[in-house]
């Protein structure tokens, strides 16, 4: 039997016992609604790729890269221009 299938039947398999005690159900309903949430939101990432990207701006920063501001004025009209 395929993987997805296999899950998918386990999958509704749980989801009948779930279905039968009402909380249980709501909370499986908000898990389900976050992880629909996250599918449909590209800019989402995982701590990893957060921390890489932290990590590639500090090296960035290291090597003069980046930009300075003289005030946070400057710095709000750069930020509005994007």
């Amino acid at each position: 039997m395929d993987s997805s299938l296999k899950l998918n039947a386990e999958f509704f398999q749980n989801l009948g016992i779930v279905a039968q005690d009402e909380n249980l159900l709501r909370r499986a309903m908000r898990y389900i609604k976050r992880l629909a949430a996250e599918k449909s939101d590209p800019t989402l990432m995982t701590k990893e790729e957060f921390f890489a990207q932290v990590d590639e701006a500090l090296e960035e920063a290291r090597q003069g890269k980046g930009r300075r501001f003289n005030d946070v004025k400057e710095m709000t009209v750069w930020l509005n221009s994007l």
